[in-house]
């Protein structure tokens, strides 16, 4: 049975790209252009700017005292225009970050979307071929949504905005720790590096599905055992570029800083969200009338990675945080030390929506068989996941001057219609069931 995309849901993700739009293009518009409108913003929101009172020396005799009190000045001046200038920076990289953050998102679900699928193919899973035809659906925003983080990864390089500090070259002639890692962080290497990982993620995706609807036609498993082939040896590159690209395109924003567990880290927020994205999708489309081979047992077992990977990811997070906090190294507590000051209900507020929550409503076996319990966890996870790649991104490249505005609403609501568009405009291309795989009828009779 083929799906026709309906047209209620294609103007629906229309118009959250034209929203989406109007809301990103109004973040650019209002952000500062100068340091003055900087300070005028700042004054605004807090009612005074940052930085500009000082109390005045008591008055003092003596040229030698005079002089001191000069340079005191002079330094305090000097303080000022390098705060306002901080927060000049912050505040016109806010609308990037928005961007920035909504695009990494979106693109990280479908990478997600594409491991979880090479595994089902490199295990040969009995159970998910009736889901194939959904995860190939899923990965379609790959390629677009990829170029569009490398294209914003290019503007950064042409210094159109200040994410990555380690860009710019005034920067790093001040920085020991940055001049130390030009070797690695320098622009052709870091844009050669993403251009590489997303020609070997698409490639494979290309040909997987290409093998994937073959296997539909042919007489004989050579097209599956191709699959098994690639899936297997696309893991092996997967699971080395994935942590390479989580330490380029994440961890360098706050070059300062770094963690050996963060490629990992950034793989369960990818993989979590992706099977989540893979649950929901599934739900709707059985909901309109389509999928009939799929049962309570497949959505129960979705509902399962959907709960192992959340607790699989908390176990991470409070592994990077534990020892962060207990060793108490003053270059990496400060990772954490903005983000509980500066970032406090984001912060913690993730942890409520990617664990506690999907743990309470998710441990109940039989919760798992029914889909309104499992959409109503899905879409917190999606929105808790928002948030880590927020609290990810945003303390280093905007530090306190964060607030969810029109960037940040228009940039998720802009991703979110293009990500459905490109999805249900894919499921229309191929039948929903891939009736030629060697296991799709222990897949329908899948009962747990």
């Amino acid at each position: 049975m083929m799906y026709t995309f309906p047209n209620k849901l294609r103007n629906l993700a229309i118009v959250f790209m034209a929203v989406g739009l109007i809301g990103l293009v109004y973040g650019f518009i209002s952000a500062p252009t100068t340091v003055a409108e900087a300070k005028a913003i700042v004054a605004a929101n807090h009612g005074e700017g940052h930085g500009t009172t000082h109390e005045t020396a008591p008055a003092s005799h003596g040229a030698d005292a005079s002089h001191a009190e000069v340079s005191e000045h002079a330094a305090d001046a000097t303080h000022d225009a390098e705060h306002d200038e901080h927060v000049f920076h912050q505040l016109s990289n806010k609308p990037w970050a928005a961007l920035y953050v909504a695009a990494f998102f979106f693109f990280m679900i479908s990478l997600g979307v594409l491991a979880f699928y090479a595994i089902q193919r490199a295990a040969q899973a009995g159970w998910s071929p009736v889901l194939y035809r959904v995860m190939e659906g899923i990965t379609a925003y790959l390629l677009p949504g990829g170029i569009i983080v490398i294209v914003i990864l290019g503007l950064s390089g042409m210094h159109l905005n200040h994410l990555f500090i380690w860009m710019d070259p005034e920067v790093v002639a001040h920085d020991k720790l940055i001049a130390g890692k030009t070797g690695f962080l320098n622009v052709p290497f870091f844009l050669t590096r993403a251009v590489i990982f997303l020609s070997g993620w698409s490639l494979y995706r290309y040909f997987s599905r290409k093998f994937s609807l073959a296997q539909d036609q042919a007489n004989d498993i050579s097209n599956h055992k191709k699959n098994f082939r690639i899936s297997a040896a696309f893991l092996v590159f997967y699971i080395v570029t994935e942590s390479i690209m989580s330490w380029d395109w994440v961890m360098s924003i706050d070059p300062h800083w770094f963690s050996t567990l963060f490629g990992w880290y950034v793989f369960a927020s990818m993989f979590v969200s992706g099977i989540t994205t893979i649950a929901l999708v599934t739900i709707y489309l059985k909901s309109k009338g389509y999928l009939e081979f799929v049962n309570d047992s497949h959505i129960h077992d979705l509902g399962k990675f959907m709960f192992g990977i959340s607790v699989f990811w908390t176990y991470l997070w409070f592994s990077q945080f534990m020892l962060i906090w207990y060793s108490n190294i003053p270059e990496e507590v400060t990772y954490f030390i903005t983000r509980i000051e500066d970032y406090n209900l984001p912060f913690f507020g993730m942890l409520v929506m990617n664990f506690i929550f999907p743990l309470l409503i998710l441990m109940n076996s039989d919760y798992k068989r029914i889909n309104y319990f499992i959409v109503m966890a899905g879409i917190v996870i999606i929105l808790g996941h928002y948030m880590d790649v927020f609290n990810m991104i945003m303390p280093s490249a905007v530090g306190d001057q964060w607030f969810i505005g029109s960037a940040e609403i228009g940039g998720f609501l802009f991703f979110l219609g293009l990500f459905i568009f490109i999805v249900f405009k894919e499921l229309t291309k191929a039948p929903l069931l891939a009736k030629g795989d060697p296991y799709m009828g222990e897949s329908e009779r899948f009962h747990y």
